[in-house]
């Protein structure tokens, strides 16, 4: 194996991801591994890919949405439509984990609020 080329294992090593999900990634035409026989060899355009791919997943971005950044990535703008895009999506996704937050804090004090009544209550009880 050359350094321009990993194979499978090493895609799974060096981006902690399971073999089932390059191929599932394969299979959405979001990676392009070169084939030999039945082994895939991922190049350096993959490995590129794949971590953009793990981000935007991590950030809340649909695997659409991502194919359609990634193929934004060869038109002739110096990346000015894929930026762009890339940027009006990452608005929505924060407002949205921004309020997904503000739900969540809200959560996690009313259920410690309750909590501490549930301790109290428990401790009156304890105290007969």
């Amino acid at each position: 194996m050359t350094t321009e080329t990993m194979n499978i294992r090493d895609m799974c090593a060096a981006f902690d991801v399971t073999p089932r999900t390059l191929r599932f990634y394969e299979a959405k035409e979001l990676l392009f591994p070169v084939r030999e026989g039945q082994r895939r060899l991922f190049t350096k355009r993959d490995r590129a890919r794949l971590k953009l791919i793990l981000r935007g997943k991590r950030f809340g971005f649909s695997l659409e949405e991502i194919r359609q950044l990634l193929d934004l990535y060869h038109m002739d703008d110096s990346q000015l439509t894929q930026l762009s895009k890339t940027l009006t999506l990452a608005e929505r996704h924060l407002a949205d984990m921004e309020a997904q937050k503000v739900e969540l804090d809200e959560a996690i004090g009313e259920l410690k609020g309750q909590m501490k009544w549930a301790t109290d209550k428990l401790a009156s009880l304890e105290a007969r």
